[in-house]
Protein backbone atom coordinates (compact mmCIF):
# COMPACT_ATOMS: atom_id res chain seq x y z
CA UNK A 1 0.00 0.00 0.00
CA UNK A 2 1.44 3.63 -1.14
CA UNK A 3 0.43 6.73 0.34
CA UNK A 4 -0.38 10.09 -1.74
CA UNK A 5 -0.64 12.92 0.63
CA UNK A 6 -1.89 16.67 -1.38
CA UNK A 7 -0.87 19.54 0.42
CA UNK A 8 -2.80 22.37 -1.89
CA UNK A 9 -1.14 25.69 -0.46
CA UNK A 10 1.42 27.45 -2.75
CA UNK A 11 3.43 30.95 -2.27
CA UNK A 12 2.11 31.45 -5.85
CA UNK A 13 0.31 29.76 -8.58
CA UNK A 14 2.55 28.73 -11.61
CA UNK A 15 0.49 29.68 -14.70
CA UNK A 16 0.95 26.69 -17.16
CA UNK A 17 -0.60 24.69 -13.31
CA UNK A 18 -3.87 23.12 -13.58
CA UNK A 19 -4.37 21.37 -10.06
CA UNK A 20 -5.61 21.61 -7.14
CA UNK A 21 -4.40 24.41 -5.08
CA UNK A 22 -4.73 27.52 -3.15
CA UNK A 23 -2.24 30.54 -2.63
CA UNK A 24 -0.97 29.74 1.11
CA UNK A 25 -1.83 33.81 2.57
CA UNK A 26 -0.34 32.12 5.90
CA UNK A 27 -3.73 30.16 6.60
CA UNK A 28 -1.89 28.85 9.84
CA UNK A 29 -5.18 28.04 11.48
CA UNK A 30 -6.80 26.46 8.10
CA UNK A 31 -3.21 24.59 7.56
CA UNK A 32 -3.38 22.87 10.85
CA UNK A 33 -6.92 21.74 10.70
CA UNK A 34 -6.12 20.08 7.23
CA UNK A 35 -3.03 18.37 8.76
CA UNK A 36 -5.19 16.81 11.41
CA UNK A 37 -7.77 15.92 8.61
CA UNK A 38 -5.48 14.47 6.75
CA UNK A 39 -4.04 11.90 9.91
CA UNK A 40 -7.48 11.36 10.14
CA UNK A 41 -8.51 10.12 6.53
CA UNK A 42 -5.25 7.90 6.94
CA UNK A 43 -6.74 6.51 10.12
CA UNK A 44 -10.47 5.74 8.73
CA UNK A 45 -8.68 4.31 5.07
CA UNK A 46 -6.09 2.08 7.00
CA UNK A 47 -9.34 0.58 8.75
CA UNK A 48 -11.08 0.20 5.79
CA UNK A 49 -7.99 -1.42 3.96
CA UNK A 50 -7.04 -3.61 6.17
CA UNK A 51 -3.50 -5.02 7.28
CA UNK A 52 -1.22 -4.08 4.53
CA UNK A 53 2.47 -3.39 4.17
CA UNK A 54 3.76 0.39 3.62
CA UNK A 55 5.06 0.83 0.17
CA UNK A 56 5.79 4.03 -0.62
CA UNK A 57 4.51 7.88 1.00
CA UNK A 58 4.58 10.78 -1.51
CA UNK A 59 3.63 14.51 -0.54
CA UNK A 60 2.99 16.22 -3.51
CA UNK A 61 0.79 18.98 -4.28
CA UNK A 62 0.58 22.19 -4.20
CA UNK A 63 3.80 23.23 -2.21
CA UNK A 64 4.25 20.16 0.13
CA UNK A 65 7.79 21.50 0.87
CA UNK A 66 5.98 24.50 2.99
CA UNK A 67 3.54 21.69 5.07
CA UNK A 68 5.10 22.04 8.64
CA UNK A 69 8.02 19.69 9.20
CA UNK A 70 6.55 18.33 12.16
CA UNK A 71 3.27 17.60 10.28
CA UNK A 72 5.06 16.03 7.59
CA UNK A 73 6.44 13.82 10.62
CA UNK A 74 3.30 13.12 12.01
CA UNK A 75 2.23 11.10 8.55
CA UNK A 76 5.31 9.22 8.50
CA UNK A 77 5.02 7.87 12.12
CA UNK A 78 1.42 7.08 11.61
CA UNK A 79 1.92 5.50 8.14
CA UNK A 80 4.33 3.60 9.75
CA UNK A 81 2.00 2.15 12.61
CA UNK A 82 -0.86 1.34 10.48
CA UNK A 83 0.94 -0.21 7.64
CA UNK A 84 3.94 -2.25 9.18
CA UNK A 85 6.58 -4.01 7.90
CA UNK A 86 6.96 -1.91 4.57
CA UNK A 87 10.57 -1.87 2.36
CA UNK A 88 12.15 -5.14 0.76
CA UNK A 89 14.64 -7.13 2.46
CA UNK A 90 14.02 -5.07 5.75
CA UNK A 91 15.20 -1.37 3.48
CA UNK A 92 13.75 1.81 4.00
CA UNK A 93 10.61 2.30 2.30
CA UNK A 94 10.86 5.70 -0.35
CA UNK A 95 9.16 8.48 1.34
CA UNK A 96 9.22 11.85 -1.65
CA UNK A 97 8.56 14.80 -1.09
CA UNK A 98 8.32 18.07 -3.69
CA UNK A 99 9.93 21.10 -3.18
CA UNK A 100 10.71 24.03 -4.53
CA UNK A 101 14.05 26.03 -4.90
CA UNK A 102 14.19 29.03 -3.06
CA UNK A 103 16.33 30.42 -0.94
CA UNK A 104 13.39 30.25 1.68
CA UNK A 105 12.18 26.38 1.32
CA UNK A 106 15.85 25.80 1.11
CA UNK A 107 16.30 26.75 4.67
CA UNK A 108 13.51 23.64 5.27
CA UNK A 109 15.08 20.84 4.15
CA UNK A 110 16.78 19.63 7.10
CA UNK A 111 13.79 20.01 9.14
CA UNK A 112 12.27 17.19 6.31
CA UNK A 113 14.89 15.09 6.07
CA UNK A 114 14.24 15.07 10.09
CA UNK A 115 10.66 14.43 9.22
CA UNK A 116 11.95 11.35 7.83
CA UNK A 117 11.96 12.35 3.65
CA UNK A 118 14.25 11.05 1.90
CA UNK A 119 14.06 11.58 -1.69
CA UNK A 120 13.35 15.34 -2.86
CA UNK A 121 11.57 15.63 -5.53
CA UNK A 122 12.59 19.45 -7.02
CA UNK A 123 10.28 21.97 -9.47
CA UNK A 124 13.44 23.39 -11.02
CA UNK A 125 12.00 23.81 -14.26
CA UNK A 126 14.43 25.41 -15.82
CA UNK A 127 18.04 27.29 -15.30
CA UNK A 128 17.26 30.11 -17.29
CA UNK A 129 16.35 32.65 -15.45
CA UNK A 130 14.11 34.50 -18.48
CA UNK A 131 12.23 31.22 -18.74
CA UNK A 132 11.76 31.51 -14.95
CA UNK A 133 10.02 34.47 -15.39
CA UNK A 134 7.98 32.87 -18.03
CA UNK A 135 6.77 29.89 -16.14
CA UNK A 136 5.85 32.18 -12.96
CA UNK A 137 8.30 30.63 -10.43
CA UNK A 138 9.77 31.97 -7.42
CA UNK A 139 13.16 30.93 -7.95
CA UNK A 140 16.74 32.24 -10.06
CA UNK A 141 18.56 30.30 -11.68
CA UNK A 142 21.17 30.87 -8.82
CA UNK A 143 18.92 29.82 -6.42
CA UNK A 144 18.48 26.61 -7.74
CA UNK A 145 21.74 25.47 -8.03
CA UNK A 146 22.28 26.27 -4.36
CA UNK A 147 19.01 24.27 -3.26
CA UNK A 148 20.30 21.24 -5.27
CA UNK A 149 23.68 21.64 -3.42
CA UNK A 150 21.73 21.80 0.00
CA UNK A 151 19.15 19.15 -1.02
CA UNK A 152 22.47 16.53 -2.06
CA UNK A 153 23.82 16.89 1.51
CA UNK A 154 20.28 17.06 3.56
CA UNK A 155 18.31 13.70 1.62
CA UNK A 156 19.73 10.69 0.07
CA UNK A 157 18.04 10.62 -2.92
CA UNK A 158 17.29 13.65 -5.49
CA UNK A 159 15.42 14.55 -8.38
CA UNK A 160 14.44 17.87 -10.61
CA UNK A 161 11.76 18.61 -12.88
CA UNK A 162 12.54 20.53 -15.90
CA UNK A 163 10.11 22.16 -18.59
CA UNK A 164 11.11 22.24 -22.39
CA UNK A 165 8.51 23.25 -25.07
CA UNK A 166 8.61 26.73 -24.09
CA UNK A 167 7.69 29.49 -26.57
CA UNK A 168 10.98 30.38 -28.34
CA UNK A 169 12.85 27.76 -26.78
CA UNK A 170 15.75 26.12 -29.73
CA UNK A 171 16.80 23.04 -30.02
CA UNK A 172 20.51 24.60 -29.09
CA UNK A 173 18.70 26.69 -25.95
CA UNK A 174 17.61 23.44 -24.99
CA UNK A 175 20.67 21.50 -25.40
CA UNK A 176 22.69 23.86 -23.35
CA UNK A 177 20.50 23.69 -20.16
CA UNK A 178 20.05 19.96 -19.84
CA UNK A 179 24.02 20.32 -20.31
CA UNK A 180 23.46 22.65 -17.16
CA UNK A 181 21.27 20.35 -15.30
CA UNK A 182 24.07 17.42 -15.80
CA UNK A 183 26.83 18.96 -14.45
CA UNK A 184 24.93 19.21 -10.99
CA UNK A 185 24.78 15.56 -9.82
CA UNK A 186 21.16 14.65 -9.12
CA UNK A 187 20.37 10.97 -10.18
CA UNK A 188 16.87 11.36 -11.53
CA UNK A 189 14.98 13.88 -13.89
CA UNK A 190 11.92 14.26 -14.84
CA UNK A 191 11.80 16.41 -18.37
CA UNK A 192 7.68 17.75 -19.28
CA UNK A 193 6.58 19.05 -22.32
CA UNK A 194 5.24 22.08 -21.68
CA UNK A 195 1.21 21.55 -22.04
CA UNK A 196 -1.27 24.36 -22.30
CA UNK A 197 -4.10 23.64 -20.00
CA UNK A 198 -7.53 25.95 -21.29
CA UNK A 199 -8.34 26.42 -17.53
CA UNK A 200 -4.92 27.77 -16.78
CA UNK A 201 -3.42 31.77 -17.02
CA UNK A 202 -1.23 30.00 -20.45
CA UNK A 203 -4.14 28.80 -21.43
CA UNK A 204 -6.30 32.07 -21.87
CA UNK A 205 -2.73 33.50 -22.57
CA UNK A 206 -2.80 31.44 -26.04
CA UNK A 207 -6.39 31.59 -25.95
CA UNK A 208 -6.32 35.33 -26.76
CA UNK A 209 -3.27 35.18 -28.80
CA UNK A 210 -0.67 36.71 -26.68
CA UNK A 211 1.83 33.90 -27.41
CA UNK A 212 1.91 30.46 -29.28
CA UNK A 213 3.51 27.24 -28.48
CA UNK A 214 6.19 25.63 -30.10
CA UNK A 215 4.55 23.63 -33.46
CA UNK A 216 4.64 19.64 -33.29
CA UNK A 217 7.65 19.36 -34.97
CA UNK A 218 10.01 21.50 -32.76
CA UNK A 219 8.30 19.78 -29.81
CA UNK A 220 9.22 16.50 -31.55
CA UNK A 221 12.58 17.79 -31.78
CA UNK A 222 13.26 18.87 -28.70
CA UNK A 223 11.58 15.57 -27.29
CA UNK A 224 14.29 13.50 -29.29
CA UNK A 225 17.16 15.84 -27.90
CA UNK A 226 16.13 15.20 -24.42
CA UNK A 227 15.89 11.50 -25.21
CA UNK A 228 19.29 11.37 -26.84
CA UNK A 229 21.16 13.86 -24.35
CA UNK A 230 20.28 12.18 -21.53
CA UNK A 231 20.94 8.31 -22.71
CA UNK A 232 23.94 9.81 -23.55
CA UNK A 233 24.60 10.82 -19.70
CA UNK A 234 23.61 7.49 -18.73
CA UNK A 235 20.35 8.36 -17.83
CA UNK A 236 17.64 5.61 -18.63
CA UNK A 237 14.25 6.68 -19.79
CA UNK A 238 12.09 3.87 -17.67
CA UNK A 239 8.95 5.72 -18.23
CA UNK A 240 8.15 8.31 -21.09
CA UNK A 241 9.02 11.52 -18.79
CA UNK A 242 11.39 10.01 -16.00
CA UNK A 243 14.92 9.09 -16.55
CA UNK A 244 17.01 7.54 -13.85
CA UNK A 245 21.15 6.76 -13.60
CA UNK A 246 20.43 3.74 -12.45
CA UNK A 247 17.51 1.07 -11.53
CA UNK A 248 17.82 2.14 -7.87
CA UNK A 249 17.08 5.74 -8.78
CA UNK A 250 13.88 5.13 -10.15
CA UNK A 251 10.93 6.60 -8.47
CA UNK A 252 9.38 3.54 -6.73
CA UNK A 253 6.48 5.33 -5.58
CA UNK A 254 5.61 6.17 -9.52
CA UNK A 255 6.20 2.37 -10.47
CA UNK A 256 3.81 1.24 -7.90
CA UNK A 257 0.96 3.93 -9.23
CA UNK A 258 2.28 2.98 -12.88
CA UNK A 259 1.86 -1.19 -11.89
CA UNK A 260 -1.25 -1.13 -10.89
CA UNK A 261 -0.58 -1.10 -7.14
CA UNK A 262 -2.95 0.00 -4.36
CA UNK A 263 -2.43 3.43 -3.10
CA UNK A 264 -4.60 5.96 -0.36
CA UNK A 265 -5.33 9.40 -1.67
CA UNK A 266 -5.36 11.76 1.15
CA UNK A 267 -5.61 15.60 1.34
CA UNK A 268 -8.34 17.67 -0.97
CA UNK A 269 -8.42 16.43 -4.44
CA UNK A 270 -6.10 13.37 -3.90
CA UNK A 271 -6.97 10.43 -5.66
CA UNK A 272 -6.86 6.99 -4.32
CA UNK A 273 -7.15 3.75 -5.89
CA UNK A 274 -7.60 0.73 -3.60
CA UNK A 275 -8.80 -3.26 -4.46
CA UNK A 276 -11.84 -4.00 -1.59
CA UNK A 277 -13.92 -6.89 -1.83
CA UNK A 278 -16.16 -5.27 -4.06
CA UNK A 279 -13.15 -4.94 -6.78
CA UNK A 280 -11.20 -2.15 -7.70
CA UNK A 281 -11.97 1.02 -5.90
CA UNK A 282 -11.39 4.62 -8.07
CA UNK A 283 -11.35 7.80 -5.44
CA UNK A 284 -11.20 11.52 -5.85
CA UNK A 285 -11.17 13.50 -2.32
CA UNK A 286 -13.26 16.84 -2.03
CA UNK A 287 -11.44 18.86 -3.78
CA UNK A 288 -12.21 22.66 -1.32
CA UNK A 289 -10.31 22.34 1.80
CA UNK A 290 -13.08 23.04 4.19
CA UNK A 291 -15.29 20.29 2.37
CA UNK A 292 -12.44 18.03 2.62
CA UNK A 293 -12.29 18.81 6.47
CA UNK A 294 -15.68 18.73 7.26
CA UNK A 295 -16.10 15.60 4.90
CA UNK A 296 -13.32 13.58 6.70
CA UNK A 297 -14.85 14.66 10.31
CA UNK A 298 -18.16 13.14 8.42
CA UNK A 299 -16.75 9.90 7.35
CA UNK A 300 -17.12 11.33 3.79
CA UNK A 301 -13.96 12.65 2.65
CA UNK A 302 -14.60 11.76 -1.40
CA UNK A 303 -16.33 13.47 -3.43
CA UNK A 304 -15.94 10.58 -5.85
CA UNK A 305 -15.84 6.89 -5.69
CA UNK A 306 -16.53 4.79 -8.15
CA UNK A 307 -15.90 0.62 -8.26
CA UNK A 308 -14.17 -0.02 -11.65
CA UNK A 309 -15.44 -2.66 -14.04
CA UNK A 310 -12.79 -5.92 -14.53
CA UNK A 311 -12.67 -4.60 -18.23
CA UNK A 312 -11.98 -0.39 -17.00
CA UNK A 313 -9.32 -1.64 -14.71
CA UNK A 314 -7.35 -3.45 -16.96
CA UNK A 315 -7.62 -0.23 -19.10
CA UNK A 316 -6.39 1.48 -16.65
CA UNK A 317 -3.21 -0.83 -16.26
CA UNK A 318 -2.60 -0.49 -19.90
CA UNK A 319 -2.84 3.06 -20.14
CA UNK A 320 -0.24 3.33 -16.43
CA UNK A 321 1.77 0.48 -17.84
CA UNK A 322 2.82 1.45 -21.22
CA UNK A 323 3.66 4.58 -20.30
CA UNK A 324 6.97 2.60 -18.74
CA UNK A 325 10.13 0.61 -20.44
CA UNK A 326 9.08 -2.58 -18.93
CA UNK A 327 5.40 -2.22 -20.34
CA UNK A 328 2.52 -4.74 -19.46
CA UNK A 329 2.19 -8.49 -19.28
CA UNK A 330 0.66 -9.97 -22.74
CA UNK A 331 -2.18 -11.67 -20.44
CA UNK A 332 -3.04 -8.30 -19.91
CA UNK A 333 -4.09 -7.60 -23.03
CA UNK A 334 -5.04 -10.89 -24.51
CA UNK A 335 -7.86 -10.29 -21.55
CA UNK A 336 -9.42 -7.41 -23.18
CA UNK A 337 -9.09 -9.50 -26.31
CA UNK A 338 -5.84 -8.53 -28.37
CA UNK A 339 -4.06 -11.19 -30.08
CA UNK A 340 -0.05 -10.97 -30.86
CA UNK A 341 -1.02 -12.70 -34.13
CA UNK A 342 -3.71 -10.28 -35.85
CA UNK A 343 -5.27 -7.25 -35.60
CA UNK A 344 -4.36 -3.98 -33.63
CA UNK A 345 -1.34 -5.29 -31.39
CA UNK A 346 -0.48 -7.88 -34.42
CA UNK A 347 0.12 -4.37 -36.57
CA UNK A 348 1.36 -2.81 -33.67
CA UNK A 349 4.12 -4.72 -33.43
CA UNK A 350 4.62 -5.15 -37.00
CA UNK A 351 5.70 -1.54 -37.51
CA UNK A 352 7.77 -1.27 -34.51
CA UNK A 353 6.18 0.65 -32.37
CA UNK A 354 5.59 -2.16 -29.64
CA UNK A 355 8.04 -5.23 -28.84
CA UNK A 356 6.70 -8.45 -27.42
CA UNK A 357 9.68 -9.96 -25.08
CA UNK A 358 9.41 -12.42 -22.37
CA UNK A 359 5.79 -12.16 -21.91
CA UNK A 360 5.42 -8.58 -22.27
CA UNK A 361 4.61 -5.63 -24.35
CA UNK A 362 6.33 -2.36 -23.76
CA UNK A 363 6.10 0.46 -26.26
CA UNK A 364 9.67 0.92 -28.32
CA UNK A 365 11.67 4.11 -28.94
CA UNK A 366 9.63 4.40 -32.01
CA UNK A 367 6.34 3.75 -30.02
CA UNK A 368 6.80 6.31 -27.13
CA UNK A 369 6.66 9.21 -28.79
CA UNK A 370 3.41 8.28 -30.44
CA UNK A 371 2.25 6.92 -27.21
CA UNK A 372 -1.45 8.44 -27.12
CA UNK A 373 -1.69 7.26 -30.65
CA UNK A 374 -0.31 3.45 -29.42
CA UNK A 375 -2.66 3.59 -26.67
CA UNK A 376 -5.48 4.27 -28.71
CA UNK A 377 -4.86 1.90 -31.88
CA UNK A 378 -5.19 -0.75 -28.66
CA UNK A 379 -8.15 0.44 -26.91
CA UNK A 380 -10.36 1.71 -29.21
Amino acid sequence: MALYVHWPYCARICPYCDFNVVRDRRRVAEQAGLAQAILADLEAQAALVGPRALASIFFGGGTPSLMPPEAVAAVVERARVLFPGGGSGGGEIEISLEANPTDAEAGRYAALAEAGINRLSMGVQSFDDAALKFLGRDHSAAEARRAIALAARAFPRLSIDLIYARPGQTVADWRAELATALDLGFEHVSPYQLTIEGTTAFGRAVARGAWTPPDEDLAAELYETTQATLEVAGFEAYEVSNHARDVAARSSHNLHVWRGGDYLGLGPGAHGRLTLAEGRVATVARRRIADYVQGVATGDPWGERETLSPRDADEERVLLGLRTVEGVPLALLQRLGLSADEGRLADLLADGFVRLKDGRVAATASGRPLLDAVLKALLT
